[in-house]
């Protein structure tokens, strides 16, 4: 198992090494799928969901095992998609309000949040328009409200369905979505998106395209198709995962994929575009599971963090091939540079690393000791898996360093550690076993906060009431 990211010489990001312009410049697309858990898809070892496009796709290139979100949520995830940054560098923390959650439950106070993305971060598709690639982002955006701070601000040339909201209204038309028209009656919001990548393709294929697609699902409110609700109704069920209709909208989510990448084919661009498919944060608990992992969306356990990814460019990425290197979210933005033959901006801080020498075969891993999670806010919700009986987190934060992860609560300084290769389930927590290895995996993250001027919350909350 590789390791991952410390200090300021081990840390190091701004600038794409042996980035060489291509002739031809690559297509991008990016699938990003919401709310999607870990094992929500076959390749990861779902018997229930049915994925057949999506398993094609990961066959076709590299699957990573060992892949985590940015965040345990959407927002600060996306953010830090976008902007190629840890979560300090920017400040989105959470979604919505820090302070989440019954005040007299809460005993510090959280670090306040942002909730859009400042203009001034040179986003992925900032450095791609540069380069003359058509770029447009179609589907969920939570990062800012149109005009403002929407994706047109922040480098694609079109939106489709971007808006500052979080979910949708609904998952038929009419959506009530001032950014996408409606449908014709009946019309289920995963096909039409589907079916605007498709025209944009079409549209735009003479050019190099980025072509950004956060799917709106599996994001609540679950809703899915009635012919694949019943189908999934009639299944046998494998653990956790027998809800037929969250099943029904993972079906749709691929079928559509599916579309997508069969218009590639017949439009005779496949073997020009990279595809990547990744997951914004862990499964929701009450309705699918991320065993053998612990928790789910909202928490630093794996189950909230570690995610799917898988990505295809035929002829240069091996099919078949698969990496346990720990990877992260933010690394797609200077791996999608390096594979356009592209640089970050000059003075650009990008935190993220490249994956194209593990993508191209050059290298089985990357130099870097740790990869890190602030979360300085409350997220309010009982769940299984969760520490405490009424968050599902508490102001924290985590690091992944080789086979080792420790979790820190800012509340009262306590830590959990854990050896994910003997207990991927963090059943045993082991700091106290373990000290000079629970302070070693401390003091990387004390280090870290130091280059990111990550906040740590320690005001106590006047309205706090002990129980």
């Amino acid at each position: 198992m590789a390791t991952l990211l410390m200090c300021t010489l081990l840390f190091s990001a701004g600038t794409i090494s042996n980035a060489q312009p291509s002739a031809e410049k690559v297509n991008i697309v990016l699938f990003y799928v919401d709310d999607l858990g870990w094992k929500d898809v076959g390749f990861m070892g779902s018997t229930y969901y049915e994925t057949p496009n999506i398993d094609k796709l990961a066959g076709e290139g590299m699957i990573f095992t060992d892949a985590y979100a940015n965040a345990p949520n959407c927002a600060p995830s996306r953010a830090s998609l976008m902007s190629g940054q840890y979560t300090p560098r920017h400040g989105v923390y959470t979604v919505a309000s820090s302070a989440r959650g019954k005040s007299a439950t809460r005993k510090i106070i959280p670090t306040p949040n942002k909730k859009t993305l400042d203009l001034h971060k040179k986003t992925i598709a900032e450095r791609l328009q540069a380069a003359g690639y058509e770029t447009i982002s179609i589907g969920k955006w939570h990062l800012g409200q149109p005009p403002v701070g929407g994706p047109q601000q922040h480098g694609f040339d079109a939106n489709i369905g971007g808006s500052k909201a979080g979910h949708p209204k609904s998952y038929f038309t009419p959506y009530k979505n001032e950014f996408l028209p409606d449908g014709p009656t009946g019309e289920h919001l995963t096909d039409r998106l589907a079916s605007e990548a498709i025209s944009f393709i079409e549209k735009k294929r003479s050019r190099p395209f980025f072509l950004y697609l956060p799917w709106f699902a599996v994001h609540s409110p679950i809703r899915g198709k009635a012919d694949l609700i019943k189908k999934y109704a009639a299944k046998k069920t494998h653990g956790d995962q027998s809800n037929p209709t969250y099943a029904a909208m993972i079906e749709s989510l691929d079928q559509n994929i599916g579309r997508i990448l069969a218009a590639l084919d017949s439009l005779k661009l496949a073997e020009n575009t990279v595809v990547i498919f990744h997951s914004d944060n862990g499964g929701m608990r009450s309705v699918t599971s991320m065993a053998p992992l612990r928790g789910g969306k909202g928490m630093l356990y794996e189950g909230g963090i570690r995610v799917p990814l898988a990505v295809r460019w035929p002829g240069k990425i091996n099919a078949g091939s698969r990496s346990s290197e720990p990877v992260i979210g933010m690394d797609i933005y200077p791996t999608i540079l390096r594979l356009a033959g592209l640089e970050a901006a000059p003075g650009y801080q990008v935190d993220g690393k490249d994956l194209s020498p593990l993508l191209l075969n050059e290298k089985t891993s990357l130099s870097r000791n740790a990869i890190f999670w602030h979360f300085p806010a409350y997220l309010q919700g009982r769940a299984k898996g969760a520490r405490d009986p009424l968050f599902r987190t508490r102001p924290g934060a985590a690091v992944r360093m080789g086979d080792w992860k420790l979790i820190e609560y800012f509340e009262d300084g306590e830590r959990e550690l854990y050896n994910l290769k003997d207990d991927i389930s963090e059943k045993n927590n082991i700091a106290h076993t373990h000290p000079e290895r629970a302070d070693k995996l401390h003091q990387a993250m004390v280090e870290w906060r130091k280059l990111t001027n990550a906040p740590v919350p320690t005001t106590p909350n006047p309205d706090f009431k002990q129980k």
